[in-house]
């Protein structure tokens, strides 16, 4: 028995049901409504303390952070196989999905809120936005959203995120002329792992920086065609989302193309 506590457009969310869809797994699912502080009710925080999603259960035991979900899905069903075989590709492959964990995603956040998601909560009402901010157990996070939320694209945390991308994807074109993928000749939990940020920046109008790497532009375009990529992530691209996107993306196009 496998269920999956997840959030439409989620991109660590994305990442687990690609994985699962990757092994034609079958799961049960329960939406959380993230706006409406779903993550942030009692009984989830037992499951998952952090307040976000996902979070898998296997057997009645609980999981979370997407990068060790996936990975234990891969152990736990192996095959297909989406390690690489060899020790020295396993590393790689850890090195990439590393980088997720450690500062991308977060960049990622900034940038879904300064230019799109900021817009939804200043519709909301001033309480309602302190309770939200107030239900974040991390520090730093929430300090990091208030700005957002006040001051959107000038905020001080705009850039560097929009940098850590320039970074990544510079770093992506050169693994990406020594192999068909990023951690070499086989699609693996690395590719999976950026599959919906690939497909976020698309969103909020990062075509300059895939215009900038074109071996980033047509690997990204490999994996956004794999079955298990449509499947776990561009079907439940929320319809709403995608209009809100569509509205901010002339601004924020021309915001990061001012800063690159």
């Amino acid at each position: 028995m496998i269920t999956l506590y997840h959030n439409d457009m989620s991109v660590c969310a994305a990442k687990v049901r690609t994985t699962l869809a990757e092994k034609n797994l079958k799961w049960d699912g329960i939406h959380l409504d993230l706006r409406g502080g779903d993550a942030q009710q009692p009984e989830y925080l037992k499951l998952n303390p952090n307040a976000v999603v996902p979070t898998l259960v296997h057997d009645g035991r609980p999981l979370i952070e997407s990068t060790v979900i996936c990975e234990y899905i891969d152990d736990h069903w192996p095959e297909p196989p989406l390690k690489p075989a060899d020790g020295w590709g396993r590393a790689q492959m850890r090195l990439w999905t590393k980088q997720l964990d450690e500062g991308v995603h977060a960049a990622v956040g900034t940038l879904s809120f300064c230019i799109a998601f900021r817009h939804q909560w200043l519709a909301r009402t001033p309480e309602d936005r302190a309770r939200w901010l107030a239900g974040i157990p991390q520090n730093d996070r929430r300090q990091r959203l208030r700005s957002i939320l006040e001051h959107g694209l000038t905020s001080s945390y705009f850039e560097p995120a929009l940098r850590r991308y320039v970074t990544l994807f510079s770093g992506m074109e050169v693994a990406l002329g020594e192999g068909k993928w990023l951690a070499g000749e086989h699609f693996s939990l690395a590719d999976i792992g950026y599959a919906p940020y690939l497909a976020r920046l698309r969103h909020l109008g990062f075509d300059v920086l895939f215009d900038r790497y074109p071996r980033v532009a047509e690997w990204s375009q490999r994996v956004g065609n794999k079955p298990s990529v449509l499947e776990g992530i561009n079907r439940w691209f929320n319809p709403k989302y995608l209009a809100l996107f569509e509205e901010k993306r002339p601004e924020a196009r021309a915001a990061i193309a001012k800063l690159i």
